[in-house]
């Protein structure tokens, strides 16, 4: 059986737990006020749901060398506080009658700039607080909480929105931002060696040079890029092609997809058991051998029909990936000195962003020129390609953890 982890953790644990909470209330409430609300249509909605993705591309680095540069456990703090005056000015707004479309985007800009710091800090302050043969147990608590959020968090936004309204959906994810804050203050950080002068270009060839030279980080980097295009090839045509292929109605497309919240459930309860029983390098390749079958399941709906097939390939999607998150969360937790972790972490952050209205705009094209059914197939294959990067890497050929990365003298 595995050591308990240590009650530093789980302060760390329980502030992911209210902070995805938050931001998952926080992202599904926002298109609903925006409609019922502000009566938006689909091109401003649209515009609110890239904006409100828009800080992990253009801030995840910057997040990432403050975290190398300063406390990370105050840079999480300061995020988080930030995030909860985003929410709180948003019913504030509403009550005055000044609430619009683009306010609400720019505090939704405003509010992920939370999760982008913490999905930056975290995964780099685990190393301080657990030791390394319990990594994977913490990073696996960690995603069973982001998994319960992201599946829950739909579904609660538009019950509180219906029952109560804006203002109290939005206060109760700030109140939510405000508990992340204060368990975060009971997580102690040991202090680290780090300059006191940054150097931000340095710092980030530094970051992305270690990344990219790094025998096992870069099939890590390229396997997601790759996995990212051919999902959000598949997200831009699975409505019309659920539509006018599968015949299913709109609670069907729902039922469908969310599944995929459960998937993420049910794998992050499972993942520590397969990362103790497997090799590493056979644990971590799960995922995108999962991804893949996920994907052969929709493409067999092009000749077979079936929403139960599509909600099958969503569950899939939803279980495997969990297991390489954390797999390869893990990975560059070990492999990474613990002064460049937030940049590197940053890298990944950055390029699967970068990858996914690039996959989203693939898709788009495709359907427009060949039709769904053909955006289904190419995302087969991207899937496809995923798995023959990480397969042909020497990652999937670890038996165990490398060794610890020797720190850097000063």
């Amino acid at each position: 059986m595995p050591s308990a982890l240590p009650r530093s953790f789980y302060a760390l644990a329980w502030s992911n737990v209210a902070a995805q909470s938050a931001e998952q209330i926080a992202l599904a409430a926002a298109p609903l006020i925006a409609v019922l609300a502000l009566g938006a249509g689909p091109g401003e909605t649209g515009l609110l749901a890239a904006v409100q993705t828009l800080p992990f591309l253009l801030l995840s680095f910057p997040a990432g060398i403050m975290a190398d540069r300063m406390p990370r456990r105050v840079l999480m703090i300061a995020a988080e506080a930030f995030r909860a005056l985003a929410l709180l000015a948003l019913p504030v707004l509403a009550m005055a009658g000044l609430l619009t479309v683009p306010l609400l985007a720019a505090l939704g800009f405003a509010a992920a700039t939370g999760t982008v710091v913490f999905s930056v800090a975290a995964p780099a302050l685990v190393p301080s607080l657990v030791g390394r043969d319990r990594l994977a147990q913490a990073n696996g608590r960690l995603e069973l909480a982001r998994s319960v959020a992201y599946a829950a968090g739909p579904a609660l936004a538009g019950s509180l929105v219906g029952w109560f309204g804006a203002s109290q959906t939005f206060g109760l994810a700030a109140a939510l931002s405000v508990l992340a804050v204060l368990c975060l203050a009971r997580v102690p950080e040991p202090p680290l060696n780090r300059p006191t002068q940054p150097h931000i270009w340095r710092d980030l060839k530094e970051g992305a040079a270690f990344a990219w030279m790094h025998p096992h980080l870069r099939p890590i980097l390229l396997t997601a890029v790759a996995w990212n295009l051919a999902w959000f090839v598949l997200q831009a045509a699975y409505v019309p092609y659920a539509v006018h292929v599968l015949g299913l109605t709109a609670s069907g497309i729902g039922t469908s997809m969310a599944t995929y919240g459960a998937g993420m459930i049910v794998g992050a309860v499972l993942a520590p058991r397969f990362v103790r029983r497997l090799t590493f390098g056979a644990a971590i390749v799960v995922g995108p051998v999962v991804s893949v079958a996920a994907a052969f399941t929709m493409a067999a709906t092009l000749w077979v029909p079936s929403g139960m097939l599509a909600a099958l390939s969503f569950f899939l999607f939803g279980a495997g990936p969990i297991l390489w998150t954390i797999s390869q969360t893990t990975l560059r937790q070990t492999v990474t000195p613990v002064a460049m972790l937030g940049r590197v972490s940053a890298l990944v952050i950055t390029a699967t962003a970068g990858a996914r209205p690039v996959g989203a705009a693939f898709g788009a094209m495709i359907g427009a020129a060949y039709g769904p059914r053909t955006c289904v197939a190419v995302a087969a294959i991207g899937f496809v390609v995923q798995l023959l990067v990480i397969l042909s890497s020497p990652v999937s050929r670890l038996a165990s953890l490398p060794e610890a990365v020797a720190e850097p003298a000063a």
